[in-house]
């Protein structure tokens, strides 16, 4: 098992397909972009299976997720998808995207073997998009999202990160629209996770904040006969059901104590936690020949010294030199 000191289990592994994106969030990087990693420094698709399939049928892992930069935007995913749903010991898959590709690619990953997919959309308002992403693509987002529906790659969950002065008081509006249309919906705080390193505590939306902005139109009930476990979000029953709605606080309410992830980033480094200001090469290990038994206890040794928390609560607290989009959602 991938057990750290504290007794957690790491089950949940985030593989992060590729640093780059098709939008410029203004949360995430700058304008002109980033510097993308080099070809040869990232993972082929050969290395991604390999680790997966050492992380599933030696460490314990079960459930992969997905993610990028845009996942979508790496060339090899529907393959990936295929080989790793062909293991032995098959985890749970699941994707993280923009949705932009999600129209012409949905179908083939439902029969590559991928189960569900998060979509991140911030408003229902085009021009916002536009503002939000710097990229006039929100049309491609809703069909992206209607695709992956119609696909089966249900529950389709909506992830959406509320800004002032931008999309601050859309949640009531992207509530209905997420019940309407049988989406899951999930607000995220706002992370210190930004390439510019702009992110500021003072006037963030907090979960508090879009709690009484849901409560304006809609009675929410905890969800109280359920666990919430090593899950992110806390749930909320809509109206007295079936919807429901999540908010993921990792600032203000974090959830590290019961955290049960690994993370893989496309250089192939592992992170113990998003916040983390330390890695662990396993690229190394596999282009040297290290045999699957040396890695996998390199990688049970990183996760031994994972942290008790993000360190967000702390005065002291740096951000980490890699964004989101380097590190994987």
């Amino acid at each position: 098992m991938l057990i750290d000191t504290y007794g957690r289990v790491a089950t949940d592994l985030r593989v992060s397909l590729t640093d780059r994106c098709n939008l410029r969030c203004t949360y995430c990087m700058p304008e002109e972009g980033l510097q993308w990693l080099a070809k040869p420094d990232l993972l082929s698709d050969d290395e991604i299976v390999r680790l997966i399939d050492i992380a599933v049928t030696s460490l314990g892992i079960e459930e992969v997720r997905f993610t990028g930069g845009e996942p979508l935007l790496r060339p090899g995913l529907v393959g990936i998808v295929e080989r790793i749903a062909g293991l032995a010991s098959r985890p749970r898959m699941s994707l993280t995207t923009n949705g932009i590709g999600l129209k012409r690619t949905a179908a083939a990953l439902k029969a590559a073997g991928l189960d569900r997919v998060n979509v991140s959309l911030d408003t229902l308002r085009p021009d916002v998009f536009k503002a939000l992403t710097r990229r006039d693509r929100h049309k491609d987002v809703i069909e992206g999202l209607r695709a992956a529906h119609d696909a089966g790659l249900t529950p389709v969950k909506v992830n959406t990160v509320l800004m002032p002065g931008l999309n601050h008081d859309e949640a009531p509006d992207l509530l209905a629209w997420a019940v309407e249309h049988g989406y899951e919906l999930r607000f995220i705080e706002q992370m210190p996770l930004d390439a510019q390193h702009g992110w500021k505590r003072e006037g963030m939306v907090t979960a508090a904040d879009i709690l009484a902005s849901l409560r304006t139109r809609f009675e929410l009930t905890p969800e109280g006969d359920r666990e919430r476990g090593s899950a992110p979000a806390e749930r909320w029953i809509v109206d007295g059901g079936p919807h429901r709605v999540g908010v993921i606080a990792s600032v203000t309410r974090p959830f590290c104590a019961a955290c049960d992830r690994t993370r893989l980033t496309a250089d192939g480094q592992i992170r113990t936690c998003l916040f983390a200001t330390e890695e662990t090469d396993l690229r190394e290990a596999l282009r040297s020949g290290a045999p699957d038994e040396e890695i996998a206890r390199v990688w049970r040794l990183a996760m031994w010294g994972k942290k008790a928390g993000s360190g967000l609560d702390d005065p002291s607290f740096l951000q980490p030199e890699r964004p989101m989009s380097a590190i994987g959602g």
